[in-house]
């Protein structure tokens, strides 16, 4: 069964057939799900969908296209959606440079900020890096937070100083893709019980359905890349990081 640990099933590309689609997803292969919060709307969001489905759980915070012009108060609204006994962490938050949505001053401040809280409610954050390695890094060693990188692009190196941080690799579709040298490195260097298996959906499908509107039931591709580069099957894989999740996320069985 698959454990989704990172997913946006709040998006509007799911309007149409949500319900229809989680439902038939938990019928028959997927055993868990953490739907991600990027700001204070689609974190409420996520928490509103950890609610009413028994295997989703929610993670709140404020991702860095995001860090420009927030409330002085956006830890308040944060902690609130803490009360919420589904929310198990904080994220997705971190620093992109590629795009620089926000100013990078702004990234990093918000950035901090959501470290800082995350210690504080003893949670583990979900870490959206892009071209800020070094950035990222730095605070990383800073604060020791436990977490995961999602959708994890970096060298072989950057790997491995994440994993003696403690934490954990998120690996999704990328690894599928045609060009795509780190992730594959990745995959098969990085200890497997610090592989958590992810979607990014509705974005970031895997081949053959690059481009198209993805879903939980698309990591079995994912999977299917990943056992054969560590020659496993893909029945252990789903098993062990299913574990290395509810390990991770450890509010889930609390």
């Amino acid at each position: 069964m698959i454990f989704d640990s990172h997913a946006h099933y709040d998006d509007k590309a799911f309007d149409e057939d949500r319900d229809e689609l989680l439902k038939k997803l938990f019928d028959t292969c997927v055993c868990g799900i953490i739907n991600v919060g990027c700001n204070l709307e689609t974190s409420q969001r996520s928490i509103g969908l950890a609610n009413k489905y028994p295997l989703i759980w929610a993670s709140v915070g404020v991702h860095p296209h995001e860090a420009e012009n927030l409330p002085l108060d956006y830890i308040e609204t944060l902690k609130k959606f803490i009360s919420s006994k589904k929310t198990v962490a904080v994220g997705e938050i971190g620093l992109d440079y590629h795009y620089d949505f926000s100013p990078r001053g702004a990234q990093k401040r918000i950035f901090e900020e959501q470290l800082i809280w995350a210690k504080e409610m003893d949670l583990p954050v979900i870490i959206h890096s892009r071209d800020a390695t070094a950035d990222t890094l730095y605070l990383l060693k800073k604060y020791k937070p436990r977490g995961v990188i999602h959708c994890f692009s970096g060298s072989v190196e950057t790997a491995n100083d994440i994993i003696d941080l403690g934490m954990y690799i998120g690996l999704g579709g990328a690894v599928t893709f045609k060009n795509a040298k780190n992730p594959v490195l990745v995959t098969r260097a990085v200890p497997i019980d610090r592989i958590l298996l992810e979607t990014d959906c509705p974005y970031m499908a895997p081949v053959p359905y690059r481009g198209s509107r993805c879903d939980s039931s698309m990591i079995k591709f994912t999977a299917e890349k990943i056992a054969l580069e560590r020659n496993i099957s893909v029945e252990e894989l789903f098993k062990v990081t299913a574990e290395n999740a509810l390990r991770l996320f450890s509010k889930i069985k609390n």
